[in-house]
């Protein structure tokens, strides 16, 4: 598994990378390996502000539905609309192409977010 060193981590398995005065979110190569495919996801919390460990979807897999929790505070600015066609980009590059939302985070505090070096020893990988 693959945990690159410039994100964050959550323990509910979401990442986050820091660009400018906005933020892209999704899930680990650990969450979307322990998922299975990846088949739709569901956010509808555009434009609404949330503050950190809020569900802001879920994303759903052959075997089950499971919630997303926002890292930082912030609002969600926008979804991965590449998503739509193929949710199947999560199981495929979860750092990059599959991306799930970008927020505004309300700020860069981010004490409770791990590394990839915390997060690795929190899945055993």
């Amino acid at each position: 598994m693959h945990f690159p060193e410039n994100l964050q981590y959550t323990k509910d398995h979401e990442w986050i990378r820091f660009e400018g005065e906005f933020a892209y979110v999704g899930i680990t190569d650990f969450a979307q390996k322990e998922l299975g495919d990846i088949v739709y996801l569901d956010i509808n919390t555009i434009g609404e502000n949330l503050k950190a460990g809020e569900v802001f979807g879920t994303v759903e897999a052959v075997k089950t539905v499971s919630d997303l929790f926002l890292p930082v505070d912030g609002e969600i600015v926008e979804f991965n609309k590449d998503l739509d066609g193929s949710p199947d980009l999560v199981n495929k590059d979860p750092y990059n192409k599959g991306w799930i939302v970008k927020i505004k985070p309300a700020s860069k505090e981010s004490s409770h977010l791990i590394s990839a070096a915390e997060y690795k020893s929190l899945v055993g990988a």
